[in-house]
Order: structure tokens, then C-alpha cells, then sequence
């Protein structure tokens, strides 16, 4: 790694490919700290849902950026770059290394590339508009609206996904400029990270969904259903109500569906979710890949993750 940066290491990948584990192995391994790069566990609160990190998985090493904002509060990718960035240079002067975790494409690569972000605009008034239209109206409303005068951008999101179409809705709104063009005048200067990145996979697409299924069902077990309830009846988790985990559940509570038709809902979102977060990943070359169904055991994937470090 180049002395006059600070060195990062990133472990990314879909959920429930077993990032947080690996990453405290890692950082246990080599003296590190571990700094989310997750969109949604910053939120307070949202626990289950985001399979935030127990104190008994941590084990003893420090963890950044989870749960410290309120789920009514907006985090934008700025303002994650900016504050990460504090953090990872604090690591670094600590003698310590930053082990980036999580799978938020957009934060890795905003982070790691160093994106500059235009000063933000904000319009509360037409974003709750928007948000009511989108209740009314379904979000593919809303992404039709986008495609009409930012195809671009509309074509890399989701409907599932509102948080992002009423943003880029609302920059074109203030700003008379569509989020792509914004960002094709982000300045992208030098990134002050050596970073060297692993995500993590299956060359068996039906070994990582047996994981995310199960997964799903551990989170039942340890109170999803409470969790996603106590946010579907309070007015300010609008944010916690479109995360993955929680609007799949919404109409079990609005009497729409049986929890049984949620469940299995909610296993096929966090599916596709899983393929978008791959698809992010696999565009950036200097990614190494890890296929985690290529080990008989984790201390095997360990040994070849931290010669990946090394080596780099």
C-alpha cells in the first residue's frame, strides 16, 4: 500500500453473506476497527431488521457508525462520506486500521472514490408531496415521472427504492438540474484511501437465498414483528418504513395480508435486494471476490481473505 495514503480495508457483499463476522475476524487479526457501511443500521432503533450487530458478535471490537441518527432524520450520501472519512483518518492516527463493513454500494463507492457532492438543497414541503403521491398514486408513478426527465437515473433505481426517486425528484425540483448531471460536475479528486476490497459470494446462487431465508426467519424469532410495528404506529419512522424488513410487513398491520404472505414476501425482496447489491459490486474491477461456499469452514475463508490483505 502507498505510504502517503491511509490504508482501508472493505469487506462488502449482499446481505447475509457473513460480512460482520468476517470483518471482526479481520479485524481482530490485524489490530482494526470496524466502520458500517450500511445505509440503514446508522438509524437508532432498527435493530432486527437491519441485522445490526450484537454486542456478542462485535466481540470487544469497536464498531462505527451504528445507530446514532433517528429514524425521522435525514442521512444523505454527503453527509456519510464526510463523517466516515473523520473516523477512518482517527483510526488511522490511533495506529489502528479501518475495516470498511457493510453493503450499501453507493456509500462504498462514494467513500472509497472520494465523490465531491454538490451543496444540497432541500425541500421539505415538496418531498412530503411527493411521498403522499407515492401513497396514492404507487411508486412507479414516481419513477415514470423521473424517467421522463432523468432516464438515466431512473433506470438504476427501483420503485421499492422512494427514498432515492423523491430525492432525485426533489433535486431537479430546487435545483433545475437532474441528479445525473449533478453528479457528472461532482469534483472526483484523488482518494486519500489505499484501499483493498473483498466482497463476499456464492457461485451458488441458492446457497446465499438458503442464508437470506433463513435468515429472515431468525429475525421472526427475535421480534421482527415488534420491532416493524412499533415503526408502522409512530409518525416520525417514515425513513424506518421503506427499509427492507419493515414495509413488507406493513400490510400484515393494515389487516391487507396474513403475516404467512408477508413473511414470504419479505424473503423475496431481501432475494432481489441481494442480486442489486451484487450487480453494484461486480461493476467495480478492483473488488476481489470471495465465494463463501468455496470453504469447508470460516477459519479457511479467514486464512485466504487476510492473504488477499497482505498481498495487496
Amino acid at each position: 500500500m502507498a505510504e502517503s495514503k491511509i490504508p482501508l480495508i472493505a469487506i462488502v457483499g449482499p446481505t447475509a453473506s457473513g460480512k460482520t463476522s468476517l470483518a471482526v475476524a479481520v479485524c481482530k487479526a490485524i489490530g482494526g476497527e470496524a466502520v458500517s457501511c450500511d445505509s440503514m443500521q446508522i438509524y437508532k432503533g432498527m435493530d432486527i431488521a437491519t441485522a445490526k450487530p450484537t454486542a456478542e458478535e462485535m466481540q470487544g471490537i469497536p464498531h462505527h457508525f451504528i445507530g446514532f441518527a433517528e429514524p425521522d432524520e435525514v442521512f444523505s450520501v454527503a453527509k456519510y462520506c464526510e463523517s466516515a472519512k473523520e473516523i477512518i483518518e482517527d483510526i488511522h492516527s490511533r495506529g489502528k486500521k479501518a475495516v470498511l463493513v457493510g453493503g450499501t454500494g453507493l456509500y462504498y463507492s462514494s467513500l472509497v472514490d472520494n465523490i465531491e457532492f454538490l451543496p444540497e438543497e432541500t425541500d421539505f414541503e415538496y418531498r412530503e408531496m411527493l411521498r403522499k403521491r407515492a401513497e396514492a398514486e404507487g411508486a412507479q408513478a414516481l419513477l415514470d415521472e423521473l424517467a421522463a426527465i432523468d432516464p438515466e437515473a431512473a433506470a438504476k433505481l427501483h420503485p421499492n427504492n422512494i427514498g432515492r426517486v423523491i430525492r432525485a425528484l426533489e433535486i431537479y425540483h430546487t435545483t433545475g438540474k437532474t441528479i445525473t448531471d449533478q453528479n457528472g460536475q461532482s469534483r472526483n479528486e484523488a482518494s486519500p484511501f489505499e484501499t483493498v476490497a473483498i466482497c463476499l459470494d456464492a457461485r451458488d446462487r441458492q446457497f446465499l437465498y438458503d442464508r437470506i431465508n433463513k435468515r429472515v426467519d431468525i429475525m421472526l424469532e427475535n421480534g421482527l414483528v415488534d420491532e416493524a410495528r412499533a415503526f408502522y404506529e409512530n409518525p416520525l419512522g417514515r425513513t424506518a418504513k421503506q427499509a427492507i424488513g419493515y414495509k413488507e410487513l406493513n400490510p400484515f398491520f393494515a389487516g391487507e395480508k396474513t403475516l404467512e404472505e408477508c413473511i414470504e414476501n419479505l424473503k423475496m425482496q431481501t432475494r432481489r435486494y441481494a442480486k442489486r447489491q451484487l450487480t453494484w459490486f461486480r461493476r467495480d474491477e478492483r473488488i476481489k471476490f470471495v465465494y463463501i461456499d468455496d470453504y469447508a469452514c470460516f477459519d479457511d475463508m479467514l486464512k485466504a481473505v487476510l492473504k488477499i490483505i497482505v498481498k495487496e
